[in-house]
């Protein structure tokens, strides 16, 4: 029995120290999500109020994640105080909601090796820094086009990016989101491998602005 348990103390112990140290990865991507398709999907059959009309979301911040040149970590152990239900509630405007918010801490934000407070205004600040195109803002109509027109309208407003720097990525036909690939110190980089997966569709849904 005294054997046993110095085995499960020994296991145990084992566990704790698997997961990855935060602040240790290479780089960041910038996860956008295009609202509409989001609510399509799945957002209307939560009756997400970040689906009722007239909030104005096109493409909300889904994530400010830490990656490595291949793979990335996640739910990293950490002794950073979570971030309080105001912290989260205050990403809102640009997230959608507080409660996408508190999943994105709990999950990649742990990773980065900042406080959450630092970790939400750099997600903020990484938002902020990239030109969401205004062309796609204003479609009255849900149209079928090729994933890779997204794409381009981000290059068109964002001169500093390059086609090896972000991806467009699908769900289900629909376009679903736009990931740019930064330095930790948020300027543009080329994304790994396993982030370049860009779409292929030529006919992918693109749902309007509610």
């Amino acid at each position: 029995m005294r054997f046993l348990v110095v085995c499960l103390v020994w296991l145990a112990g084992m566990a704790a120290a698997e997961g990855e140290r935060p602040g240790d990865f290479d780089y960041y991507v910038l996860a956008l999500s295009w609202t509409p398709n989001w609510c399509a999907l799945e957002g209307d059959a939560r009756a997400s109020e970040q689906c009722e009309p007239g909030q104005g979301h096109g493409f909300t911040l889904h994530g400010l994640w830490p990656q490595y040149a291949d793979g990335w970590p996640s739910f990293c152990p950490t002794t950073a105080r979570a971030p309080s239900r105001a912290m989260t509630a205050e990403m809102a405007d640009i997230m959608g909601s507080g409660g996408l918010a508190w999943h994105q801490w709990r999950k990649h934000g742990v990773c980065s090796g900042l406080s959450a407070g630092d970790y939400f205004r750099l997600s903020r600040l990484a938002y902020g820094r990239v030109t969401r195109p205004e062309v796609l803002r204003r479609l009255d109509r849900t149209v079928r086009l090729p994933a890779s027109v997204v794409e381009e309208a981000f290059l068109e407003v964002n001169p500093d990016l390059s086609p090896e720097m972000l991806t467009v990525t699908c769900r289900a036909g629909h376009v679903q989101e736009v990931r740019i690939c930064l330095t930790r110190d948020l300027e543009p980089r080329e994304c790994g491998a396993d982030v370049a997966r860009d779409c292929s569709l030529r006919d992918a849904i693109f749902a309007p602005m509610r």
